[in-house]
């Protein structure tokens, strides 16, 4: 509900600081003291239309502030909002505001920061809804009118199910969709994974035998140029030329000496030592030579061959994946999607059964539901029509409009039919009225404006009350063209419709006046030679005095007549 409203050089209002609490909230004063200003504040706040003529004059700016706790079943759908869009301080309070500034920019904040004006719109419908400025009315939203008619026909369980089932059909249909669009180039996706997984597999990789295959392809390609250099080095090891002894031979003879210099300086041993372990390696080191010089093979067809592996091995790893390892695991995923393949047609078969299943287990949900609701419009109608009765709109119709529109993919009916569905059910809903005989029923966002559509939204939102979510509900001009009479019936009315809302409402009538748990009293007064308006609770002989001067000229008959509104809404209150 609205707890706090703030307003600041907004049309003749020079600064205003309200606090609000629940119940009933009613607003009086002369016509022109700024009773609408007060609403229309509201609306601009909540997203409404705004422009520079409602600055005050010599203002530079008009701010409006309003803070809303939330408290209802408003909290949870406000909150995720907020957290959408990371606006939330407190989930138990948001404040909106807005700004015109005379150069002509038009500021939102929600909690403090800047917002656009379509969060500002999103979050002001949740909070309030206005009549006399329409475009904050949920019943004028006619995608509102199914949610408060199954709120008001108690079938959100049966809904709840319906949309389980609903959610598992669009999951199969999703899956059988992906299926059959498979399916189409099945034959040729089969043909091509075939070849695939068929060349992979035919050219027997191993990881690794890339690199092997290089180093064998080193060796043969430069067999001669390896003999060579590997026979050279082992004749100047151990073989020696006749101009030039082998180095074995040279170090050995090296080895002998320093042998027999140790035995005469044994101080020298070690010397000895390292010549003959240079005698061993340089030993081993031609054995080696010899070794390589084996191996090394002067074959052109082998060198062919692996030119002709390292070539398929890179064409491969072009084609699938970079690496032998990729190449492998691109064979393996083949052979998996060509078994997917092979076993759609089971699965799609599956899914068609179930499909069947789920679509003829909607249909009975739909159908029960719309029936459900077809029973609870028929109740409110006649309910509705009660109310208007007693706001002297005897002669006024309502009806919930029911529209199904066929379809061939729709859900079947006992009468043969198919009718398109949603995740609401069967039904597309509109409420319809007839204010005057001979008018014929209309859709309601089309009825024009005027106390005669506030009492039709009176007894709407009175109906309505529990199924209706928006907290806090403002009704401007709803007494014009009744009387004192009916005046009391609408206070009676707004008095219980407070106990589920929050409602404010500005009127002329001093019996509707006496059922508010709060009076304000709104006055224009002049200040330093300017016109500004004052907003003051009234309480006590205040009260009365400002319900005698609402009923006639101040005397003893109207004051009486005001100790006797107040005395009989006080009665009805209390039940007695």
């Amino acid at each position: 509900m609205l707890t706090e409203l703030r307003i600041q050089n907004f049309a003749i209002i020079d600064r205003l600081d309200l606090d609000f609490g629940p119940g009933l909230l009613v607003f009086t004063g002369e016509t022109g003291a700024g009773k609408s200003i007060l609403m229309d504040a509201v609306e601009m706040v909540l997203g409404g239309r705004a422009d520079l003529t409602v600055i005050r004059s010599d203002a530079d700016l008009a701010r409006v502030e309003a803070t809303f706790k939330l408290a209802g079943p408003e909290r949870q759908p406000a909150n995720e909002i907020l957290q959408r869009e990371d606006l939330l301080d407190d989930p138990n309070y948001v404040t909106l505001s807005r700004e015109v500034r005379r150069e002509g920019r038009n500021v939102a904040r929600v909690n403090g920061r800047t917002v656009n004006l379509t969060l500002l719109r999103e979050l002001g419908e949740l909070l309030v809804d206005i009549h006399g400025q329409s475009e904050h009315l949920s019943l004028l939203n006619v995608r509102a009118h199914l949610s408060l008619l199954d709120r008001y026909a108690d079938v959100e369980s049966l809904l709840a199910v319906y949309r389980e089932s609903y959610v598992r059909l669009q999951a199969i249909r999703r899956e059988l969709h992906d299926l059959r669009q498979a399916q189409v180039d099945a034959e040729r996706r089969t043909e091509l994974l075939t070849y695939q997984a068929d060349e992979i597999e035919a050219a027997k990789l191993r990881p690794g035998e890339d690199e092997e295959l290089r180093h064998e392809r080193g060796r043969l390609a430069n067999a001669e140029s390896l003999s060579s250099l590997a026979q050279q080095a082992l004749t100047v090891l151990d073989e020696g030329t006749p101009e030039a002894t082998a180095a074995s031979d040279l170090i050995g003879r090296a080895s002998q000496f320093l042998s027999k210099l140790s035995q005469i300086d044994t101080a020298q041993s070690a010397l000895a030592g390292q010549a003959t372990n240079l005698e061993e390696t340089l030993a081993e080191l031609a054995r080696g030579l010899r070794d390589y010089l084996e191996v090394i093979e002067f074959n052109p067809k082998r060198l062919e061959e692996v030119e002709e592996r390292v070539d398929l091995i890179y064409r491969m790893e072009r084609k699938y994946g970079g690496s032998i390892e990729s190449t492998i695991a691109f064979a393996a995923d083949a052979r998996k999607q060509l078994e997917n393949i092979t076993h759609a047609s089971e699965r799609l078969a599956e899914l068609e059964a179930a499909e069947t299943e789920i679509l003829g287990k909607l249909a009975e949900q739909g159908l029960t539901l719309s029936q459900k609701r077809k029973e609870a419009s028929d109740r409110l109608s006649k309910s509705i029509e009660i109310e208007l009765d007693d706001l002297r709109m005897a002669s006024a119709r309502f009806a919930v409009d029911f529209q199904a529109r066929p379809d061939p993919e729709g859900l079947s009916t006992p009468e043969g039919q198919r009718l398109a569905f949603d995740a609401s059910g069967l039904d597309k809903v509109e409420f319809l009225v007839e204010p005057n005989p001979g008018e014929g029923l209309k859709p309601l966002a089309k009825i024009a404006s005027g106390g005669e559509t506030s009492r039709l939204m009176l007894a709407l939102k009175n109906m309505l009350a529990r199924a209706d979510q928006v907290p806090t509900l403002i009704f401007d001009e709803i007494d014009q063209g009744i009387g004192g009479r009916v005046g009391s019936v609408v206070g009676e009315k707004l008095w219980s419709l407070g106990h589920q809302h929050q409602v404010m409402v500005v009127t002329h009538l001093p019996q509707l006046a006496a059922f508010g748990d709060h009076h304000w009293q709104v006055l224009k007064v002049i200040q330093d030679g300017r016109t500004v308006t004052q907003v003051t609770r009234l309480q006590g002989e205040a009260r009365t005095l400002e319900l005698a001067q609402m009923l006639g000229e101040v005397g003893e008959g109207t004051l009486r007549s005001a100790h006797d509104v107040l005395q009989t809404a006080q009665a009805f209150k209390t039940g007695k």
